[in-house]
């Protein structure tokens, strides 16, 4: 139903990412605000970004010799004088931090939160043209100078990525407050968009660097039921394959439906992938979620870190768009490289791709119901998305390598740990900050079945089955330091629906009890079980994943981590830091591989995690100065190790630190 063009919300309609209505996605999620956090490391981690993160980064989007982000937009708007400041990119990272706003007030319901979005929202959309285009930079030199700049005149100006993030931030607005004035400005902006597309000659549609259009095209789509916006996104894929010299690392050197591997900028491809998911949700277009799949397993088989991160390299060389003529070699840049190519030390990991990562693996959930891609969620989640910011929630890193020295013999552009503002490039601060105010939105998934339980953390959902039933189910569990999960109904519906509860992929061994009674059903790693029957208030089930701390090697494939190992405990992966074993070298120290691990409670600037201690060994390496070679030394004196998560790796002072240690097989 259409009510001057927006969809009326119900109580299916409100979710982070909107598949309620989608034919082909068998999972949506649940509303926002139907999942609060209630005690232990995601409401933690919550506080944090509701009382650091992003109000000190907010702040810095307000300062106008910092951020100038709002400055932007009141001189666009008119309001102001001046020039552009700060990347052609910003806008769209100031829509960003402002959906971590929505977030945060369908959260809490803070009216101070809603207050300083409704004097938010009447600058971005004075600064709109009046043919719906907005995109500060642009809008600044004209004004400035009628002549300086065209819309579209630079393709690296990130006009489309600019404009989707403003349409998903007006989504989410419209959904959680039920007010159109952003709304109605991203209408303009995909009307100008559509528009745009319509007229355009191949050569200007190229303009879709870091393509964010994608999903929030089909967010428009979703909220309004206009089927142009439909027909939007299902041309910005088609255009994709009418490029001449297109690039793999922009992901058009061939059609999309030709491609079979993850390639390129890390970013744009997993804002890709994740858009043309959204494409197949509302389509079926099985052309379309064939590339998909193959890209899926070339990027989780042989080009994903364990940590979920994804991007290898800072700069290279595409091994698909090259051939023998060396100028036909086509560079890339914070990209995937070849197959098994995962260095450490110089991984790049942008913390927007491994967001990407996390939003192409939540819309492939939403299509499949498959507890593979709720696997990698999870992954990202506990790894690469929260090692992008400081455990105080003050600092934030673009890079998330696995390793780190700092007797580097090269200075690398991205070199050092966390500050505050990234003033060449600070769209991953806002990410982050927008992603930890939204994880709870990816706790739960609805279907006609009944409710699937995709991560474990102390919470309370209050929400209503696609049956039209009222649920309450409280969380309560230590998890991720903890496998013991307990899922009590506080509220049932009247009818029979099932309960889907999720086995990761890392578990083996997980048990299951309703009311104390064991149930005999596969609890296979890396799927849901489904509970159905008759539930009513005050059923219980508790789930028991053992946790133990395991020793992981990497494909024989993977030069750098050959004869190497990483520990993983549960979700979570750790790393050595050099400021707990001073005196030697982390780089000399050897796992055996019996080593048993024993997890202590440790703080780190207020957190409380669950570091690992053990027996290993570390040798003395000496003085390399000036050396390639040598004879190799004799092993080494015991020691106590102790291993923290990798995500608080940096928040004790710059020092050396490793996930791959070297083993030593008995």
């Amino acid at each position: 139903m259409l009510i001057g063009a927006v969809t009326v919300l119900t109580a299916q309609n409100k979710s982070l990412v909107n598949t309620s209505q989608s034919p082909y996605a068998k999972l949506t999620g649940v509303n926002m605000g139907d999942v609060h956090w209630t005690k232990g490391f995601w409401a933690d981690r919550f506080e944090v970004c509701r009382n650091s993160m992003s109000p000190k980064l907010l702040k810095t989007y307000m300062d106008p010799k910092l951020g100038h982000a709002i400055q932007n937009f009141q001189i666009a708007a008119g309001q102001d004088t001046g020039r552009f400041v700060g990347p052609s990119f910003q806008d769209g990272d100031f829509y960003k931090e402002f959906e971590s706003l929505v977030s945060l007030y369908a959260q809490t319901g803070d009216k101070k939160l809603d207050q300083l979005m409704d004097e938010i929202i009447p600058v971005i959309v004075k600064a709109q043209r009046a043919d719906g285009y907005l995109h500060t930079p642009t809008i600044i030199a004209q004004r400035n100078n009628p002549k300086e700049a065209g819309a579209f005149a630079d393709r690296l100006n990130f006009e489309t990525y600019n404009m989707g993030h403003l349409m998903t931030a007006a989504c989410l607005h419209y959904r959680v407050t039920g007010k159109r004035t952003l709304l109605d400005a991203a209408i303009k902006a995909a009307d100008f968009l559509y528009d745009f597309y319509k007229k355009a000659s191949p050569e200007l549609a190229r303009n879709a660097i870091c393509p964010s259009h994608y999903m929030g095209v089909v967010e428009m789509y979703r909220t309004t039921r206009d089927p142009k916006y439909l027909e939007l996104s299902k041309s910005l894929i088609d255009i994709r394959g009418m490029m001449k010299e297109g690039t793999d690392d922009n992901q058009d050197r061939v059609p999309f439906r030709q491609q079979t591997k993850a390639m390129g900028h890390a970013v744009r491809a997993n804002y890709l992938y994740a858009g043309v998911a959204d494409v197949f949700a509302e389509t079926g277009d099985t052309s379309l979620l064939r590339p998909l799949n193959l890209i899926w397993n070339n990027m989780v088989d042989t080009k994903m870190y364990i940590t979920g991160g994804c991007g290898a390299l800072y700069d290279g060389v595409s091994p698909y768009g090259t051939s023998y003529n060396p100028v036909e070699i086509q560079k890339t840049h914070q990209s995937f490289g070849r197959d098994y190519q995962l260095p450490n030390m110089t991984a790049y990991n942008e913390t927007c791709a491994n967001i990407g990562n996390l939003l192409f693996n939540w819309r492939m959930l939403q299509i499949t119901g498959d507890a593979k891609y709720a696997d990698v969620v999870e992954l990202v989640l506990y790894n690469s998305l929260l090692s992008g910011v400081s455990l105080d929630g003050v600092d934030f890193c673009y890079t998330n390598p696995l390793s780190q020295s700092t007797n580097f013999p090269y200075k690398m552009r991205w070199m050092g740990g966390r500050i505050p503002y990234i003033a060449l490039s600070n769209c991953c601060p806002p990410n982050t900050t927008r992603t930890v105010s939204e994880v709870q939105d990816y706790a739960y998934n609805l279907s006609k079945e009944g409710l699937w339980v995709n991560l474990y953390g102390g919470n309370e959902i209050n929400t209503t089955l696609e049956n039209g039933e009222k649920i309450q189910v409280v969380q309560t569990t230590d998890y991720p330091w903890e496998g013991a999960v307990s899922l009590e109904l506080k509220k049932a519906p009247k009818k029979a629906f099932a309960l889907f509860v999720r086995i990761p992929g890392w578990c083996k061994g997980a048990s299951l009890t309703v009311n104390g009674k064991e149930e005999q059903t596969n609890m296979a790693s890396s799927s849901y079980v489904k509970l159905e029957r008759k539930w009513k208030a005050g059923d219980k089930v508790e789930l028991n994943l053992p946790m133990e701390a395991k020793l992981m090697e990497a494909n024989p494939l993977v030069e750098e981590s050959r004869n190497q190992v990483a520990v993983k405990r549960g979700p979570v992966v750790y790393c050595m830091e050099g400021v707990d074993l001073p005196g030697s070298n982390i780089f000399g120290v050897t796992l055996p591989s019996d080593i048993k691990f024993a997890p202590k409670p440790i703080e780190i600037d207020g957190a409380k995690l669950a570091a690992l201690e053990g027996k290993a060994f570390v040798e003395n390496t000496g003085d390399w100065s000036n050396t390639l070679y040598r004879e190799v030394s004799p092993l080494k004196k015991e020691v106590t190790v102790r291993l923290i998560p990798y995500f608080a790796w940096g928040n004790r002072g710059q020092g050396d630190m490793t996930v791959w240690m070297n083993l030593l097989r008995k």
